[in-house]
C-alpha cells in the first residue's frame, strides 16, 4: 500500500482567489492543506491461482458519515411560529370571538351592519397586500428607524413588513366567515328578503371561497398558474360580485318589500365605502403597468438575464408576465443603484414562463413600474448585514451589497458557471460577458463598484457544499453584523435559518409554505 498526495486544491477551491477584500483576511489564516488520499495497489493475479486475502488488496474503508444533527424543538417552534401565524392567530381570533357573540345576539353592531364587517375585512385583507402601501410602509420605516432604533426594534420592524400576509390571509378568511354568517341569517328570515338577494349572498360566498383555496400554499408553490389565474380572476369576479351583494342588500328595504332605498341611501352606508376601498387597492397597481423594452441575453440553456432600462434602489422585486393580466412572475431585480443606466434579473429556468425566456426571448415584456419592496429593502435598517445565497438566489441578494459597503454577500455554488450565471468583476457593465468552463465558485469581487463583497463555494467533486455554518459564523463574528438575510432552496434555508437561531443569529430566510411557512422570508 502506497499513499500519494491528492491534486491541491487550486486557490478557486480553498476561497482565496484575489484576496483582497479585508473582511476576508482573517478567514484566509485557516485554510486546510491538501489531504492524502489513500490507493490500494491491486495485484495482477495467475488465471488459476488462487484467491486468498493475502495476494488481493483489501478495500478502503467507506467513510464515515457524520451524525445527522437533530435540531431542538424550542428553534423548530420558534422559527414555525413566525411573525405571519401570530399576525395570522390574533386576526382570527379577534373576528371569531365577535362571530360567537354575533351568534349568540350579545353584539348588535353585527346584526344591523354584517355587510361592514364582511367587507372591512376583505378591505383590509386587499390593503395589506396593496404595492403601492407596502412601499409606502418601507419607506417610512427605513426613514425614521433606520440604525439608530434597539437592534431589538428593528428585527421587529422587519418581521412585521414582511410578514403582513398573516393580516392578509387572516382577515380574508374571516371576510369569508362573516359572509357566511350573514347568508345563513338572511335564509333564516328569507320571507324577508327577496330572492335576488339570496342568491347573490351565495354566488359571492361560493366565488370568495375559490379565492382562498386558488391562494392555499400547496396551491401556490406546485401549481404556480393556476393559482396566479384562480386566485386573480375569482378575486376580480369577487370583487363585481361584492358589489352588486352589497348595492342589493342595502337597496331593499325589508318593510315593505321593494328596492327603494336607493341612490342617498345606499352610499350612506359603511359597507358602499369599503367596496370603494377595496376596489382601489385592487385598481391602483394595475395602473402602473407598462408593456416595456426588454433586452435578454441566453448564457446557457439554464438561465435567461433581462436587462431593462433605469437603475432601482436595492430590495425590490420585478414582476413580469407574457400576458397583461394572466400571471406574473417576481424575480429580484441587480442594480448599482437608482443613477445606474440599467437594471437586470436572472431569471433559471424551472417552470413553463422561464423556458419560454430560453426558447422565445420577447422584445418587451409586461411589467409594473412600481417595483415591489422584498425584505431586503429593509437592510438600510442594519449598520452592518450579511447576505447569504445560493445559485440565482443571486438576483435577490446581490444589490443590497453592491449599493452598501456594510453588507456582506456569501454566495454559494457548485461551479462558476451555477445555473448558467457567469461573474466578472465588472459585473453591472458586462453581467454576462462569455461562458467560463466549469470551475468551482469562489470569486473575491475587489473593484470598487463592488467592494466590501465577496462569495464563497465548492466544487461538487471536492464534496458538495462547503461548511456553511461555519463560514457564516466566522464572517458573522468578524463583520461585526446585525442581521443575516438567506436566499436559499428549501434544503439550504432549513440548515443555515435554524443553524442561526441555535448560535443565536439574527435571521431572516425564505418561506417555503407548501412545507412549513409562508412565502417570502422568516424570522
Amino acid at each position: 500500500m502506497s499513499t500519494i498526495p491528492a491534486l491541491a486544491y487550486n486557490d478557486a477551491e480553498k476561497g482565496t482567489l484575489d484576496l483582497h477584500s479585508p473582511q476576508l483576511a482573517n478567514l484566509a489564516k485557516d485554510e486546510k492543506k491538501a489531504a492524502d488520499i489513500e490507493v490500494f495497489a491491486v495485484q495482477s493475479l495467475k488465471k488459476d491461482a488462487p484467491v486468498t486475502p493475502s495476494n488481493v488488496a483489501k478495500p478502503p474503508p467507506a467513510p464515515v458519515k457524520p451524525a445527522k444533527h437533530k435540531t431542538p424543538l424550542w428553534v423548530l417552534w420558534i422559527i414555525w411560529y413566525n411573525s405571519y401565524r401570530r399576525f395570522f392567530t390574533v386576526v382570527f381570533t379577534v373576528n371569531f370571538i365577535g362571530l360567537g357573540f354575533a351568534i349568540a345576539g350579545k353584539w348588535p353592531y353585527a346584526a344591523k351592519y354584517p355587510g361592514a364587517l364582511v367587507v372591512g375585512n376583505l378591505n383590509v385583507s386587499v390593503l395589506v397586500r396593496n404595492e403601492i402601501f407596502g412601499r409606502c410602509l418601507y419607506l417610512f420605516v427605513n426613514t425614521f428607524f433606520a440604525k439608530w432604533t434597539p437592534l431589538y426594534f428593528r428585527l421587529g420592524c422587519t418581521s412585521t413588513l414582511q410578514h403582513l400576509g398573516g393580516i392578509h390571509s387572516g382577515c380574508a378568511i374571516s371576510g369569508v366567515a362573516w359572509i357566511i354568517l350573514m347568508v345563513v341569517h338572511q335564509f333564516k328570515e328569507k320571507y324577508l328578503f327577496n330572492d335576488s338577494i339570496l342568491a347573490f349572498g351565495i354566488i359571492t360566498t361560493i366565488v370568495l371561497f375559490i379565492t382562498i383555496c386558488a391562494g392555499l400554499p400547496w396551491v401556490r408553490n406546485t401549481h404556480h398558474n393556476v393559482f396566479e389565474r384562480n386566485h386573480r380572476f375569482f378575486g376580480w369576479t369577487s370583487l363585481c360580485m361584492t358589489w352588486i351583494y352589497t348595492i342589493v342588500t342595502n337597496a331593499y328595504d325589508t318593510a315593505d318589500g321593494k328596492f327603494d332605498h336607493v341612490g342617498r341611501y345606499v352610499v350612506q352606508q359603511q359597507a358602499f365605502w369599503y367596496t370603494i376601498g377595496m376596489s382601489t387597492f385592487i385598481v391602483l397597481p394595475w395602473i402602473c403597468t407598462r408593456h416595456a423594452k426588454v433586452d435578454i441575453e441566453l448564457p446557457s440553456p439554464k438561465v435567461a438575464v433581462l436587462r431593462f432600462e433605469r437603475g432601482m434602489q436595492q430590495g425590490l422585486l420585478a414582476r413580469i408576465s407574457r400576458s397583461a393580466v394572466k400571471e406574473y412572475h417576481a424575480f429580484g431585480i441587480i442594480s448599482e443603484g437608482t443613477h445606474a443606466k440599467y437594471h437586470y434579473l436572472i431569471c433559471g429556468v424551472q417552470g413553463d414562463f422561464t423556458k419560454s425566456l430560453v426558447n422565445d426571448p420577447p422584445r418587451r415584456i409586461w411589467t409594473r413600474e412600481l417595483k415591489v419592496a422584498g425584505v431586503s429593502n429593509t437592510s438600510r435598517l442594519y449598520k452592518r448585514g450579511i447576505r447569504i445565497c445560493t445559485g440565482t438566489g443571486l438576483g435577490a441578494a446581490l444589490s443590497t451589497c453592491i449599493q452598501s459597503p456594510y453588507w456582506y454577500l456569501i454566495w454559494i455554488g457548485a461551479t462558476i458557471w451555477t445555473s448558467g450565471i457567469c461573474i466578472s468583476l465588472t459585473f453591472l457593465q458586462a453581467l454576462i460577458k462569455k461562458r467560463l468552463s466549469a470551475q468551482p465558485l469562489v470569486v473575491s469581487f475587489t473593484d470598487t463598484l463592488v467592494k466590501s463583497v465577496s462569495s464563497f463555494g465548492t466544487s461538487k467533486l471536492r464534496g458538495g457544499r462547503p461548511p456553511t455554518m461555519k463560514i457564516l459564523k466566522e464572517v458573522y463574528e468578524y463583520w461585526q453584523a446585525e442581521v443575516v438575510f438567506i436566499t436559499s432552496n428549501y434544503v439550504g434555508n432549513f440548515e443555515i435559518q435554524h443553524g442561526c437561531k441555535e448560535a443565536g443569529i439574527p435571521c431572516f430566510g425564505t418561506l417555503w409554505d407548501f412545507v412549513s411557512d409562508p412565502p417570502e422570508f422568516s424570522r
